[in-house]
């Protein structure tokens, strides 16, 4: 009742299969740490940073990217979104679509929210670390991460319905994050490790690599 699950082929944008549809496409909520990610991504293509700096979270503690996404470090990425701003945060986020639709032809679609200004009060900091003052449909977090799993196309997320719109499927490219793309393997990394001792342990299959 209080939760929804989207399952996407990341290679052809293809839904596979929805659970609780309505909130999955209408409902949008604030992304908290599912945001990281893409400041991760500003950050290594602006040059702020590299997999391998290491970024003051404590008094005697440092930490590099990987380890960051893996334990959802919030000091690490309240730091990555002082350095960048938010104009060139805000940048990123929206090539990735956040505050767009990412469906095509999905009725009852929501674009979520995207703000104009940095959290009143707060700064860019919180937004890039917990995810303040944005809002995310859960279908929207599908598409993102599928970019980053396939490499670095965004795809037009589809959902054919019946045999014949599954025997015409064809895959719609959005648009294809050529600048981004060199950056999508650092970020697998952190999200590798996240299942592998990170905040997605419970996730782990020894069978099959898991990316949480």
């Amino acid at each position: 009742l209080n939760g929804a699950v989207v399952v996407v082929d990341p290679n052809t944008g293809r839904i596979l299969s929805i659970v609780n549809q309505k909130m999955a496409l209408e409902s949008a909520f604030t992304p908290c740490s599912t945001f990281k990610p893409v400041v991760g991504l500003a950050a290594l293509k602006e040059g702020l940073i590299t997999q391998d700096t290491q970024l003051r979270v404590g008094r005697r503690r440092h930490m590099n990217l990987t380890e960051a996404l893996a334990v959802s470090n919030n000091r690490f990425f309240t730091r990555l979104g002082q350095m960048l701003g938010f104009r060139r945060l805000a940048r990123y986020a929206r090539e990735m679509g956040l505050g767009q639709k990412v469906g095509w032809n999905i009725p009852g679609e929501s674009p979520g929210r995207f703000p104009q200004v940095p959290p009143k009060g707060v700064g860019v900091g919180i937004l890039s670390s917990y995810g303040k003052d944005i809002a995310v449909t859960p279908l929207q977090l599908a598409a993102v991460i599928s970019a980053i799993a396939n490499g670095g196309t965004l795809h037009y997320l589809q959902y054919p319905r019946t045999s014949e719109e599954m025997a015409q499927f064809q895959p719609k490219p959005r648009r294809r994050l050529e600048s981004l793309a060199q950056f999508f393997p650092q970020i697998k990394e952190g999200l590798a490790a996240a299942v592998l001792y990170g905040t997605a342990q419970s996730a782990y299959d020894p069978e099959e690599q898991i990316f949480g």
